[in-house]
């Protein structure tokens, strides 16, 4: 196999994994504010997590699993409805963050207040797994893309597509340390967090009516 049939599926899941991926979602809220807070202990396993699990729902997806998903929707509804609940009661959470200007403070990587280890894992595991479209977008989606590859060509693709889940929530969360100058001030971080809890909040509503 020449290097431009494995390179060309290759790129061709990145830039489809990125398209997907990039888009304002509960994940890339809840990585963007850890990395604002710049708590490097905690920031490190989140990306790894959210990465690894695209990672399996890609792979789902390659093997053809993405039938399945669509084959069970009562087992979507109820994921649907627990992960609507998740969403909403985390959009309240943050717009009580940008209404109590005390809980707006930068914290450090090593103190401060901000989100502990085992809730930030449990958070970003609720957030990947218990949102559908997580499922629809990675499994279904990329799978049914990865299917007109051919038979060695949809594994390039693969890694292609998992190889940009990896860059981006990387680059989310260890780059959006930047930008914390900017969040030195309360005002910023009102800003933030209302727009997180916006975010959440429009995801929730669209789980729960399934719009």
């Amino acid at each position: 196999m020449s290097p431009a049939t494995t390179l060309l599926p290759a790129l061709l899941g990145l830039a489809t994994g990125l398209t997907l991926i990039i888009a304002i979602g509960a994940q890339n809220a809840f990585v963007l504010r850890l990395g604002i807070e710049g708590r490097t202990r905690v920031i490190a396993p989140v990306v790894a997590i959210a990465a690894l699990s695209d990672a399996v729902l890609i792979l789902a997806g390659v093997l053809g699993m993405g039938a399945l998903v669509t084959a069970a929707p009562l087992a979507m509804v109820v994921v649907r409805m627990v992960g609507a609940a998740f969403l909403i009661g985390y959009g309240l959470w943050a717009a009580r963050r940008a209404l109590r200007p005390g809980a707006l403070v930068v914290s450090g990587a090593e103190g401060g207040t901000g989100t502990g280890m085992g809730v930030a894992i449990g958070t970003v595991l609720a957030l990947t797994w218990l949102n559908p479209h997580v499922y629809l977008d990675t499994v279904v989606l990329l799978g049914a893309v990865a299917s007109q590859q051919g038979a060695a060509e949809r594994w390039w693709w693969a890694g292609g597509a998992i190889a940009a889940s990896l860059l981006w929530f990387a680059g989310l969360g260890f780059g959006a340390r930047l930008l914390r100058p900017v969040f030195a001030r309360p005002g910023a971080w009102r800003v933030l967090d209302g727009g997180i809890a916006v975010v959440m909040l429009a995801l929730g509503a669209r789980l729960a009516f399934d719009l």
